[in-house]
């Protein structure tokens, strides 16, 4: 194919996989099961009396899946093709490619698109069931295709994003980092221009947010009105959005062989060919392949053959070395020491944190501008929903640094795996409590700014007089609380999974479900009102149906009665804290949290404190014996 062989062999490969057929049946069922939860809500709650009040239903409905369509996609085309490249990166494997005779093009296009296959799967597999939403009235067939075109650019734009990012950045913490902060900055940086009226070279902000923002993109193309405007409200943004994808694509069409291996690599090989070449390994003489006027090589020979004499004039057991350099003393813990005290993810993690806090910065300025006007004591008046106008800039970056501290805890163990690094620690006296809690310690103490600088923001919040004493400290207890369970998360995906791809697809993923997929609900909730004990019914479903998923990811290869129930609650909580939320019962909220995360982060945490479980290796021995 002319994408290259890269493509070709995961589209020859891909059919043959469970996951394959797993992951669009699953897609498919939850969209019918949110169809059907949504009509059982309306039927319970109101009276369908004529073709309108299914009009009604049928346009709710599709506004409603049109946007949770493109979130879900969006967040899986950047994170999935940023993982397939840096998983690569880290089992030294995208090397091989690039020795290969496959040209840039063919790298960077087939590893993109074999990325966003199931994604384009997932998409096809969807499609029959939007047009079963045209049968329910006030929705028509140019929605729908207009809808799956702004997914389909919005898919390919975030995954070359991805895919750009993990091309250029080595650590696979860092790419799902930036990749993060670039999403959330992208849309908040449009939306902001958007709402404050600005003019850019004679645009009004309005339209400029709506070419190159998403969500916008999504809404107005899901309107009804869109068979008479998509010229002006749909047609911009794909041109953007195609015009961005091919400028990414390119970026790293150009940059990939120059970007990797990387300079670290590219100096040990130059240091290794100078002493191979230079010197011979048994004589310690210059050979032929170096210059005689050579000083390094010269130096190199000299010192080398200074070393064989001195070798010989004793027995090797009478060798004696002294340190050039004072040794620094290793803590009890050596987990935790190498963690804190050392470089264990790089130094260009300070690029991350740079980034992190320019995106702090934006957040700052725009809580301080809602302060400064008096317009973050307001509140929405919609269904009832009393947040202050100010959570609307911090809950995404409260999100985005809970996104970070996950990534950081499951690549934390992926690396570290994928380097064969957790298999010393089979032949090492480090228990298992040292090691987990070492971990735990270490990617805490990194992410120490991503978890302060939002309380930081609260803080300013509760000196401006938005946030009363009671619901700042609320705020700070129920946030630490859900830092310590998703860094927990990580730890357990990591190390309960052997493939780095599915580890990470996993915590991430989790994290996402228990945030966009309640927020979902409620949603939905909200757009159909009614007798809230009418409602409970159906949302039963979709509650049972996501502890048994949960269940499914964190519980079947280490089950326990604990993570039984931890799974069985956390959906529940979830529910009823965002509930309790919008009615303002912040105490209720604070104590169902503090005690439903707890109890799911001591559930992951007792097993791994008793051994080192399967994905440490043992299941390897095993299938080798």
């Amino acid at each position: 194919m002319f994408i290259g062989p890269v493509f070709t062999r995961e589209a020859v490969v891909a059919p043959r996989r469970s996951r394959h057929y797993i992951m669009r049946t699953v897609y498919a069922v939850s969209l019918m099961l949110l169809i059907c939860t949504s009509w059982m809500i309306l039927t319970k709650t109101q009276q369908i009396k004529n073709v309108g009040d299914m009009a009604r239903f049928g346009t709710v409905l599709f506004q409603i899946l049109a946007p949770l369509q493109l979130a879900l996609i969006l967040f899986l085309s950047a994170i999935q093709a940023a993982s397939n490249i840096a998983i690569e990166k880290d089992r030294q494997t995208l090397i091989l490619l690039l020795m290969s005779r496959l040209t840039n093009s063919e790298l960077v296009l087939g590893k993109l698109m074999a990325s966003l296959l199931n994604i384009g799967v997932m998409l096809i597999a969807s499609l029959p069931i939007f047009m079963l939403v045209v049968l329910f009235g006030g929705t028509s067939f140019e929605q729908v295709g207009w809808t799956f075109a702004v997914t389909g650019v919005t898919a390919m734009a975030a995954g070359s994003l991805g895919a750009m990012i993990a091309l250029w950045r080595e650590k696979t913490f860092q790419t799902l980092a930036l990749v993060a902060m670039c999403i959330v900055f992208w849309l908040g940086l449009w939306e902001t221009v958007g709402l404050s009226g600005v003019e850019i070279f004679g645009i009004a902000g309005a339209e400029i947010a709506a070419a190159t923002s998403p969500i916008r993109a999504i809404i107005a193309a899901s309107h009804p009105t869109v068979s008479s405007t998509w010229p002006q409200s749909v047609a911009p943004f794909l041109c953007v959005g195609s015009a961005l994808t091919c400028v990414l694509c390119g970026l790293a069409i150009i940059k990939v062989r120059r970007w990797n291996p990387s300079r670290d690599i590219r100096s040990g090989q130059q240091d290794s060919e100078t002493l191979d070449q230079g010197i011979d390994m048994f004589t310690g003489e210059v050979v032929l392949g170096a210059k005689t006027g050579d000083s390094t090589a010269a130096a190199i020979a000299g010192r080398v053959v200074a070393e064989t004499e001195k070798l010989r004039t004793g027995h090797v057991d009478d060798r004696a070395r002294s340190a050039n350099q004072k040794s620094r003393r290793v803590w009890d813990n050596p987990v935790l020491w190498r963690e804190t005290r050392t470089w264990a993810y790089g130094k260009k993690i300070l690029f991350i944190r740079f980034a992190y806090w320019l995106l702090a910065a934006c957040v700052c300025f725009a809580v301080y501008s809602m302060v400064s006007s008096g317009a973050a004591t307001r509140v929405t008046a919609e269904a009832g929903v009393t947040i202050p106008i100010a959570a609307q800039p911090l809950a995404p970056f409260v999100l985005v640094s809970i996104v970070m501290v996950n990534a950081l805890a499951v690549t934390s163990i992926t690396t570290e795996r994928d380097g064969r690094a957790l298999d010393l620690l089979m032949v090492t006296d480090i228990s298992p409590k040292e090691f987990l809690f070492g971990k735990l310690g270490g990617v805490l103490f990194i992410a120490s700014d991503m978890i302060l600088l939002p309380i930081s923001i609260c803080a300013y919040l509760w000196f401006s007089e938005v946030l009363s004493g009671e619901n700042f400290l609320y705020l700070c207890v129920g946030l630490l609380v859900l830092y310590i369970f998703v860094a927990m998360l990580g730890i357990h995906s990591g190390m309960s999974y052997n493939g780095s791809r599915q580890a990470i697809g996993v915590s991430l993923g989790t994290v996402f479900f228990l945030f966009l997929g309640v927020v979902t609900v409620m949603f939905m909730m909200v757009s159909f009102t009614g007798n809230f004990e009418a409602q409970l019914t159906p949302f039963l479903a979709c509650i049972v149906g996501g502890a048994i998923g949960l269940y499914v990811a964190l519980g079947w290869n280490t089950p326990s009665p604990a993570l039984v129930l931890a799974c069985a609650t956390l959906p529940i909580a979830m529910f009823y804290s965002i509930t309790s939320l919008l009615i303002g019962n912040f105490l209720a909220v604070l104590l169902v949290v503090c005690f439903t995360y707890g109890f799911a982060t001591t559930a992951m945490m007792i097993p791994r404190l008793s051994e080192f479980l399967v994905s440490t290796g043992r299941s390897k021995a095993e299938a080798d014996v």
